[in-house]
């Protein structure tokens, strides 16, 4: 695959008719790359690597059974890898944060011009949710969100190894009622979502002019839509990777969603049973059910 010049790839973790993951090229659309007979079971290795992208286009090039996207069963693309997050890094991030609460405003604000920016930890591996599984809204919030991001991956080095696509579920009623209820209002059953396969190739400034749209549905119709940028984003890839790997070892690699520059109005909350759809230009689109946790 190319955009601009670019070689891309991207590899994803799919199910096989006994339930077991393989690990799969995606060649275009329709069309998946079985590379389990290739000794690739893992996308670790591939992460790890400094010659993935020139390994897989020699690959695209064999007699390796080739898959009907249509037909399989896609896995989160995460092995076991933290999930951390990004807060504040848009623009328009910022000013909705500051328009949940007063008391948080100055903080907030802070926080954006900074150089030291706000990083959290999101999920384990095992609880991060794949395409076309339910993501959740905590039954105690009055006000839940969907936050489409750029995932950036990260091997063990520290290098950006891919990208993928992100939503990082917020219930801004509870983190607005006091800034140390983040933990509860982006850490419970189903608040993550990642997929739908991970991205091998572009630089940074490929990736920032690639566009992320959101779309909403319910009862089989739009509710929400919204759409940015990349290039938008205050931080360089670089800081945020420094940043998290101050002080930190993460031996299976790291993914860090980067922060979310599209923000539903105040009087929008997802219920059980919408539908999330999240695209991002150079990779894909995730898409997750809505269910009460």
């Amino acid at each position: 695959m190319e955009q601009a010049g670019t070689v891309m790839h991207s590899i994803c973790r799919f199910t096989d008719p006994r339930g077991g993951v393989r690990i799969g090229l995606v060649l275009n659309s329709t069309t998946v790359l079985d590379l389990s007979p290739a000794g690739i079971d893992r996308l670790q290795p591939l992460l790890e690597s400094s010659h993935a992208v020139a390994q897989l286009t020699e690959l695209a090039g064999t007699d390796l059974p080739r898959l009907a996207l249509a037909d399989l069963r896609l896995c989160p693309p995460v092995e076991a890898q933290e999930i951390w997050a990004a807060g504040v890094t848009y623009s328009r991030s910022k000013a909705a944060r500051m328009e949940e609460s007063d008391f948080s405003a100055t903080a907030y604000d802070r926080v954006y011009a900074a150089e030291r920016p706000e990083l959290f930890f999101k999920a384990l591996a095992e609880k991060v949710v794949g395409p076309g599984e339910a993501v959740g809204i905590r039954r105690d919030a009055r006000w839940s969100v969907p936050e489409p991001e750029l995932a950036l991956v990260f091997n063990s080095r520290g290098e950006l190894a891919g990208y993928t696509v992100g939503n990082d579920m917020s219930s801004r009623d509870i983190e607005g009622e006091n800034l140390l209820y983040l933990p509860q209002a982006k850490i419970y059953e189903g608040s993550c979502a990642l997929g739908p396969w991970i991205t091998l190739g572009p630089d940074e400034p490929t990736a920032r002019s690639w566009d992320i749209k959101l779309e909403v549905h319910r009862h089989g119709g739009p509710v929400f839509t919204g759409e940015t940028s990349v290039s938008r984003l205050r931080r360089s890839f670089s800081d945020l990777a420094d940043f998290l790997f101050r002080s930190q070892r993460f031996p299976h690699g790291a993914i860090l969603l980067t922060g979310t520059g599209i923000i539903p109005p105040d009087d929008f909350t997802l219920t059980a049973g919408d539908e999330v759809e999240i695209r991002i230009g150079g990779i894909g689109t995730l898409r997750n059910h809505v269910v009460g946790v």
